[in-house]
Protein backbone atom coordinates (compact mmCIF):
# COMPACT_ATOMS: atom_id res chain seq x y z
CA UNK A 1 0.00 0.00 0.00
CA UNK A 2 2.93 2.39 0.60
CA UNK A 3 4.50 1.68 -2.25
CA UNK A 4 1.58 2.03 -4.40
CA UNK A 5 1.14 5.31 -2.81
CA UNK A 6 4.80 6.72 -3.26
CA UNK A 7 4.42 5.56 -6.51
CA UNK A 8 1.56 8.04 -7.35
CA UNK A 9 3.08 10.78 -5.73
CA UNK A 10 6.01 10.04 -7.90
CA UNK A 11 3.74 9.81 -10.90
CA UNK A 12 1.99 13.36 -9.98
CA UNK A 13 4.90 15.05 -9.51
CA UNK A 14 6.14 13.67 -12.51
CA UNK A 15 3.07 15.09 -14.30
CA UNK A 16 3.48 18.21 -12.77
CA UNK A 17 7.01 18.66 -13.71
CA UNK A 18 6.40 17.80 -17.26
CA UNK A 19 3.64 19.92 -17.71
CA UNK A 20 5.84 22.77 -16.81
CA UNK A 21 8.32 21.94 -19.14
CA UNK A 22 6.26 21.73 -22.05
CA UNK A 23 4.56 25.25 -21.19
CA UNK A 24 8.44 26.36 -21.14
CA UNK A 25 8.83 24.70 -24.93
CA UNK A 26 6.28 27.01 -26.50
CA UNK A 27 8.27 30.02 -25.34
CA UNK A 28 10.47 29.79 -29.10
CA UNK A 29 7.66 27.81 -31.10
CA UNK A 30 8.34 29.66 -34.67
CA UNK A 31 11.27 30.57 -33.59
CA UNK A 32 13.81 26.80 -33.78
CA UNK A 33 14.51 26.37 -37.67
CA UNK A 34 13.89 23.03 -38.15
CA UNK A 35 14.51 21.81 -34.77
CA UNK A 36 11.61 21.53 -32.39
CA UNK A 37 11.36 23.79 -29.31
CA UNK A 38 11.74 21.03 -26.90
CA UNK A 39 11.67 22.13 -22.85
CA UNK A 40 13.78 20.69 -20.24
CA UNK A 41 13.91 20.47 -16.17
CA UNK A 42 16.92 19.51 -14.03
CA UNK A 43 14.86 18.82 -10.68
CA UNK A 44 17.00 17.08 -7.18
CA UNK A 45 15.75 17.39 -3.60
CA UNK A 46 16.36 20.30 -1.52
CA UNK A 47 16.32 19.93 1.48
CA UNK A 48 13.54 17.14 0.96
CA UNK A 49 11.94 19.16 -1.48
CA UNK A 50 11.86 18.37 -5.41
CA UNK A 51 13.24 21.78 -6.80
CA UNK A 52 14.00 23.15 -10.27
CA UNK A 53 17.92 23.89 -10.43
CA UNK A 54 18.11 23.84 -14.16
CA UNK A 55 16.05 25.09 -17.01
CA UNK A 56 16.84 24.71 -20.71
CA UNK A 57 14.34 25.25 -24.18
CA UNK A 58 15.87 25.15 -27.35
CA UNK A 59 17.56 28.48 -28.20
CA UNK A 60 16.72 30.53 -31.06
CA UNK A 61 17.77 29.01 -34.76
CA UNK A 62 17.49 25.58 -33.40
CA UNK A 63 20.96 25.52 -31.07
CA UNK A 64 21.72 24.97 -28.77
CA UNK A 65 19.53 21.57 -27.19
CA UNK A 66 17.16 22.02 -24.28
CA UNK A 67 19.13 19.28 -22.37
CA UNK A 68 22.24 21.36 -22.55
CA UNK A 69 20.99 24.49 -21.73
CA UNK A 70 18.94 22.68 -18.52
CA UNK A 71 22.38 21.12 -17.42
CA UNK A 72 24.73 23.85 -17.82
CA UNK A 73 22.95 25.77 -15.31
CA UNK A 74 21.98 23.10 -12.90
CA UNK A 75 26.12 22.62 -12.84
CA UNK A 76 27.13 20.05 -9.97
CA UNK A 77 23.30 20.21 -9.45
CA UNK A 78 22.50 17.60 -11.86
CA UNK A 79 24.39 14.89 -10.46
CA UNK A 80 22.11 12.26 -9.25
CA UNK A 81 19.16 14.52 -10.49
CA UNK A 82 16.36 13.86 -12.42
CA UNK A 83 16.09 15.23 -15.88
CA UNK A 84 12.45 16.24 -18.14
CA UNK A 85 12.72 15.85 -21.35
CA UNK A 86 9.62 16.86 -23.70
CA UNK A 87 11.09 15.03 -26.56
CA UNK A 88 13.77 12.19 -26.19
CA UNK A 89 17.20 13.28 -26.18
CA UNK A 90 19.52 13.25 -29.27
CA UNK A 91 22.23 10.80 -30.17
CA UNK A 92 23.60 11.59 -32.93
CA UNK A 93 26.77 14.29 -33.50
CA UNK A 94 25.89 17.04 -35.15
CA UNK A 95 26.81 20.73 -34.86
CA UNK A 96 26.74 19.67 -30.59
CA UNK A 97 27.71 16.84 -28.43
CA UNK A 98 24.69 14.40 -28.71
CA UNK A 99 22.23 15.29 -25.63
CA UNK A 100 21.66 11.99 -24.32
CA UNK A 101 25.79 11.68 -23.59
CA UNK A 102 25.39 15.05 -21.58
CA UNK A 103 23.21 13.56 -19.10
CA UNK A 104 25.26 10.78 -18.87
CA UNK A 105 28.21 13.02 -18.08
CA UNK A 106 26.32 14.98 -16.39
CA UNK A 107 25.62 11.58 -13.51
CA UNK A 108 21.92 12.05 -13.88
CA UNK A 109 19.89 9.51 -11.86
CA UNK A 110 16.49 9.52 -13.85
CA UNK A 111 15.21 10.59 -17.27
CA UNK A 112 11.17 11.19 -17.66
CA UNK A 113 10.75 11.79 -21.69
CA UNK A 114 6.96 12.79 -22.58
CA UNK A 115 7.71 11.17 -26.08
CA UNK A 116 10.11 9.71 -28.45
CA UNK A 117 11.92 11.39 -31.61
CA UNK A 118 10.84 10.20 -35.02
CA UNK A 119 13.83 11.13 -36.34
CA UNK A 120 15.70 8.28 -37.97
CA UNK A 121 19.05 9.41 -36.38
CA UNK A 122 17.39 9.18 -32.70
CA UNK A 123 14.71 7.01 -32.68
CA UNK A 124 14.89 5.34 -29.36
CA UNK A 125 19.24 5.79 -29.33
CA UNK A 126 18.57 7.91 -26.87
CA UNK A 127 16.97 6.21 -24.34
CA UNK A 128 19.30 3.55 -25.26
CA UNK A 129 22.57 5.25 -24.07
CA UNK A 130 20.88 6.16 -21.00
CA UNK A 131 19.71 2.47 -19.88
CA UNK A 132 23.54 1.68 -20.90
CA UNK A 133 24.86 3.94 -18.23
CA UNK A 134 22.73 2.50 -15.79
CA UNK A 135 19.98 5.50 -16.07
CA UNK A 136 16.32 4.90 -14.81
CA UNK A 137 14.17 5.73 -18.15
CA UNK A 138 10.26 7.02 -18.32
CA UNK A 139 8.83 7.48 -21.45
CA UNK A 140 5.36 8.89 -22.35
CA UNK A 141 4.72 11.52 -19.41
CA UNK A 142 2.26 14.04 -20.66
CA UNK A 143 2.99 12.32 -23.82
CA UNK A 144 0.01 14.11 -25.94
CA UNK A 145 0.25 17.29 -24.65
CA UNK A 146 3.83 17.54 -25.83
CA UNK A 147 2.71 16.12 -28.93
CA UNK A 148 0.42 18.93 -29.10
CA UNK A 149 2.93 21.39 -28.48
CA UNK A 150 5.82 20.15 -31.38
CA UNK A 151 3.18 19.36 -34.13
CA UNK A 152 4.77 20.80 -36.33
CA UNK A 153 8.43 19.10 -36.18
CA UNK A 154 6.25 15.49 -35.83
CA UNK A 155 4.46 16.09 -39.00
CA UNK A 156 7.11 17.24 -41.07
CA UNK A 157 9.47 14.21 -39.80
CA UNK A 158 6.17 12.02 -40.21
CA UNK A 159 4.27 13.43 -43.66
CA UNK A 160 7.82 16.26 -45.07
CA UNK A 161 5.06 19.21 -44.79
CA UNK A 162 4.28 21.58 -42.17
CA UNK A 163 1.40 20.73 -39.99
CA UNK A 164 -1.69 23.35 -41.21
CA UNK A 165 -4.26 25.54 -38.62
CA UNK A 166 -6.91 26.93 -40.35
CA UNK A 167 -8.01 29.91 -38.71
CA UNK A 168 -11.69 30.82 -39.59
CA UNK A 169 -13.80 33.89 -38.02
CA UNK A 170 -17.40 33.18 -38.89
CA UNK A 171 -20.15 35.42 -38.31
CA UNK A 172 -23.53 34.22 -36.27
CA UNK A 173 -24.82 34.24 -40.19
CA UNK A 174 -22.01 31.96 -41.64
CA UNK A 175 -19.82 34.02 -43.31
CA UNK A 176 -15.85 35.48 -43.43
CA UNK A 177 -16.06 38.50 -44.92
CA UNK A 178 -18.10 40.78 -47.38
CA UNK A 179 -17.77 41.19 -51.36
CA UNK A 180 -16.04 43.86 -52.02
CA UNK A 181 -15.12 45.65 -48.62
CA UNK A 182 -12.01 44.80 -47.86
CA UNK A 183 -11.15 43.52 -44.45
CA UNK A 184 -14.24 43.45 -42.56
CA UNK A 185 -14.08 42.85 -38.61
CA UNK A 186 -16.02 39.71 -37.77
CA UNK A 187 -14.33 39.28 -34.22
CA UNK A 188 -13.82 41.87 -31.30
CA UNK A 189 -10.62 43.37 -30.43
CA UNK A 190 -9.45 40.78 -27.84
CA UNK A 191 -10.61 37.93 -30.12
CA UNK A 192 -8.31 39.76 -32.78
CA UNK A 193 -5.45 40.07 -30.14
CA UNK A 194 -5.75 35.93 -29.91
CA UNK A 195 -4.52 35.74 -33.75
CA UNK A 196 -1.65 37.26 -33.10
CA UNK A 197 -0.42 35.18 -30.15
CA UNK A 198 -1.34 31.87 -32.79
CA UNK A 199 0.57 34.09 -35.56
CA UNK A 200 3.69 33.89 -32.90
CA UNK A 201 3.43 30.51 -32.46
CA UNK A 202 3.70 29.15 -35.95
CA UNK A 203 6.52 29.24 -38.37
CA UNK A 204 4.47 31.15 -41.81
CA UNK A 205 1.06 32.74 -42.03
CA UNK A 206 -0.17 32.33 -45.36
CA UNK A 207 -3.34 33.37 -47.90
CA UNK A 208 -4.20 33.12 -51.12
CA UNK A 209 -3.53 36.09 -53.37
CA UNK A 210 -6.87 37.54 -54.00
CA UNK A 211 -7.31 37.76 -49.52
CA UNK A 212 -4.41 40.34 -50.52
CA UNK A 213 -5.64 42.05 -53.35
CA UNK A 214 -9.08 42.18 -51.30
CA UNK A 215 -7.73 43.09 -47.61
CA UNK A 216 -4.20 44.01 -47.88
CA UNK A 217 -3.64 42.51 -44.36
CA UNK A 218 -0.32 43.10 -43.08
CA UNK A 219 -0.12 39.72 -41.33
CA UNK A 220 2.62 40.76 -39.13
CA UNK A 221 2.28 40.47 -35.11
CA UNK A 222 1.54 43.69 -33.71
CA UNK A 223 1.81 42.87 -29.81
CA UNK A 224 4.39 45.26 -27.53
CA UNK A 225 7.57 43.13 -27.50
CA UNK A 226 6.61 40.59 -29.51
CA UNK A 227 6.83 42.60 -33.02
CA UNK A 228 10.27 40.88 -33.85
CA UNK A 229 8.30 37.37 -33.66
CA UNK A 230 6.26 37.85 -37.15
CA UNK A 231 6.45 34.24 -39.06
CA UNK A 232 7.13 34.23 -43.10
CA UNK A 233 4.13 35.50 -44.56
CA UNK A 234 3.39 33.24 -47.68
CA UNK A 235 1.21 34.49 -50.47
CA UNK A 236 0.15 31.36 -53.18
CA UNK A 237 -0.19 33.60 -55.90
CA UNK A 238 0.48 31.48 -59.37
CA UNK A 239 -0.09 34.52 -61.11
CA UNK A 240 2.21 36.99 -59.77
CA UNK A 241 -0.52 39.34 -59.18
CA UNK A 242 0.40 40.37 -55.43
CA UNK A 243 -0.10 44.56 -55.78
CA UNK A 244 3.34 46.25 -55.63
CA UNK A 245 1.57 48.67 -53.24
CA UNK A 246 0.63 45.85 -50.66
CA UNK A 247 0.90 47.01 -47.19
CA UNK A 248 3.18 44.03 -46.11
CA UNK A 249 5.79 45.64 -48.54
CA UNK A 250 5.76 48.51 -46.08
CA UNK A 251 7.18 46.57 -43.18
CA UNK A 252 10.94 46.91 -42.67
CA UNK A 253 11.84 43.10 -43.17
CA UNK A 254 10.53 42.36 -46.55
CA UNK A 255 12.31 39.21 -47.54
CA UNK A 256 10.42 37.79 -44.82
CA UNK A 257 7.24 37.93 -47.65
CA UNK A 258 7.35 34.81 -50.03
CA UNK A 259 5.31 34.87 -53.26
CA UNK A 260 4.56 31.20 -54.42
CA UNK A 261 4.32 31.60 -58.27
CA UNK A 262 3.73 29.52 -60.98
CA UNK A 263 6.37 29.04 -64.37
CA UNK A 264 2.74 30.73 -66.31
CA UNK A 265 3.57 33.76 -64.27
CA UNK A 266 4.78 36.93 -66.36
CA UNK A 267 8.68 37.44 -66.20
CA UNK A 268 7.90 41.12 -65.84
CA UNK A 269 5.56 40.93 -62.62
CA UNK A 270 8.00 38.47 -60.95
CA UNK A 271 10.53 40.45 -61.40
CA UNK A 272 9.16 43.91 -59.85
CA UNK A 273 7.83 41.75 -56.58
CA UNK A 274 11.74 40.90 -56.53
CA UNK A 275 12.68 44.71 -57.01
CA UNK A 276 10.00 45.41 -53.99
CA UNK A 277 11.87 43.56 -51.80
CA UNK A 278 9.80 40.16 -51.90
CA UNK A 279 11.18 36.38 -52.19
CA UNK A 280 9.52 34.71 -55.25
CA UNK A 281 9.78 30.99 -56.08
CA UNK A 282 8.15 28.92 -58.46
CA UNK A 283 6.67 25.85 -57.84
CA UNK A 284 4.98 23.28 -60.08
CA UNK A 285 1.75 23.95 -61.22
CA UNK A 286 -1.12 22.62 -63.91
CA UNK A 287 -1.00 23.64 -66.79
CA UNK A 288 -3.78 26.46 -65.98
CA UNK A 289 -1.37 27.76 -63.40
CA UNK A 290 -2.76 26.22 -59.93
CA UNK A 291 -1.61 24.98 -57.42
CA UNK A 292 -1.87 21.53 -55.71
CA UNK A 293 -2.23 21.98 -52.04
CA UNK A 294 -0.08 19.38 -51.23
CA UNK A 295 2.67 20.52 -53.98
CA UNK A 296 2.44 23.96 -51.72
CA UNK A 297 2.98 22.14 -48.75
CA UNK A 298 6.25 19.89 -49.58
CA UNK A 299 7.60 22.99 -51.24
CA UNK A 300 7.28 24.98 -47.45
CA UNK A 301 8.62 21.79 -45.82
CA UNK A 302 11.58 21.29 -47.94
CA UNK A 303 11.90 25.03 -46.52
CA UNK A 304 11.79 23.30 -43.35
CA UNK A 305 8.52 25.24 -42.27
CA UNK A 306 7.17 23.17 -39.88
CA UNK A 307 3.63 24.84 -39.04
CA UNK A 308 1.71 27.04 -40.81
CA UNK A 309 -1.38 29.40 -39.75
CA UNK A 310 -3.77 29.23 -42.70
CA UNK A 311 -5.90 32.60 -42.72
CA UNK A 312 -7.90 32.63 -46.31
CA UNK A 313 -9.13 32.99 -47.82
CA UNK A 314 -12.52 30.92 -48.67
CA UNK A 315 -11.02 29.56 -51.81
CA UNK A 316 -7.86 28.87 -50.27
CA UNK A 317 -9.07 27.17 -46.80
CA UNK A 318 -11.45 25.19 -48.75
CA UNK A 319 -8.95 23.28 -51.28
CA UNK A 320 -6.96 22.70 -48.47
CA UNK A 321 -9.51 21.11 -46.57
CA UNK A 322 -10.80 19.03 -49.54
CA UNK A 323 -7.06 17.81 -49.85
CA UNK A 324 -7.31 16.69 -46.37
CA UNK A 325 -4.14 18.83 -45.22
CA UNK A 326 -5.68 21.10 -42.47
CA UNK A 327 -4.63 19.29 -39.16
CA UNK A 328 -6.78 21.93 -36.41
CA UNK A 329 -8.85 24.35 -37.12
CA UNK A 330 -9.40 27.01 -34.85
CA UNK A 331 -12.95 28.10 -35.39
CA UNK A 332 -13.60 31.62 -34.09
CA UNK A 333 -17.41 32.01 -33.70
CA UNK A 334 -18.71 36.25 -33.26
CA UNK A 335 -22.07 37.26 -32.63
CA UNK A 336 -21.55 39.90 -35.68
CA UNK A 337 -23.83 39.36 -38.64
CA UNK A 338 -22.45 40.42 -42.21
CA UNK A 339 -25.53 39.89 -44.40
CA UNK A 340 -26.42 38.59 -47.95
CA UNK A 341 -23.39 40.30 -49.64
CA UNK A 342 -20.93 38.45 -47.36
CA UNK A 343 -18.67 35.91 -48.42
CA UNK A 344 -20.24 32.05 -47.11
CA UNK A 345 -17.65 30.60 -44.54
CA UNK A 346 -16.32 27.04 -45.57
CA UNK A 347 -17.12 25.01 -42.60
CA UNK A 348 -18.61 26.38 -39.38
CA UNK A 349 -19.43 24.90 -36.17
CA UNK A 350 -22.10 22.81 -37.65
CA UNK A 351 -20.44 21.36 -40.50
CA UNK A 352 -16.74 20.83 -39.17
CA UNK A 353 -15.47 17.42 -40.90
CA UNK A 354 -16.56 14.44 -39.28
CA UNK A 355 -12.37 13.16 -38.78
CA UNK A 356 -11.71 16.46 -36.47
CA UNK A 357 -12.35 16.01 -32.70
CA UNK A 358 -13.04 19.24 -30.56
CA UNK A 359 -10.26 19.80 -28.18
CA UNK A 360 -11.31 23.06 -26.48
CA UNK A 361 -13.38 26.24 -26.36
CA UNK A 362 -12.45 29.39 -24.51
CA UNK A 363 -14.37 33.10 -24.68
CA UNK A 364 -12.79 36.24 -25.54
CA UNK A 365 -15.47 38.75 -25.03
CA UNK A 366 -18.13 38.23 -26.81
CA UNK A 367 -16.63 35.93 -29.28
CA UNK A 368 -16.22 32.24 -29.09
CA UNK A 369 -13.25 30.17 -30.35
CA UNK A 370 -13.57 26.59 -30.79
CA UNK A 371 -10.64 24.24 -31.93
CA UNK A 372 -10.45 21.03 -33.52
CA UNK A 373 -8.38 18.47 -34.55
CA UNK A 374 -7.00 15.36 -35.81
CA UNK A 375 -5.24 12.41 -34.10
CA UNK A 376 -1.83 13.19 -34.55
Amino acid sequence: MLERSASARQEALDRRFMAAAIRLSRQHLGLTAENPSVGSLVVREVDGVPTIVGRGVTALGGRPHAELQALGEAGEGARGATIYATLEPCSHIGKAPPCADAIVAAGARRVVIATLDPDIRVAGRGVAILKRAGIEVDVGCEEVAAKRAMAGFLTLRAKGRPFVTLKLAVSADGRIGRVGAGQVSITGPIARRAVQIMRVEHDAVMVGVQTVVEDDPLLTVRLDGLAQRSPLRVVVDPLARTPLAARMFSERDCSRVLVLASAKAQARAVGRLRDRGATVETITSDYKGRFEPREILRHLGVRGVKSVLLEGGAETARRFLEAGLVDRIALFAAETVVGESGVAAPIAEDSVPPDFNQVGEESFGSDRLIEYERPL
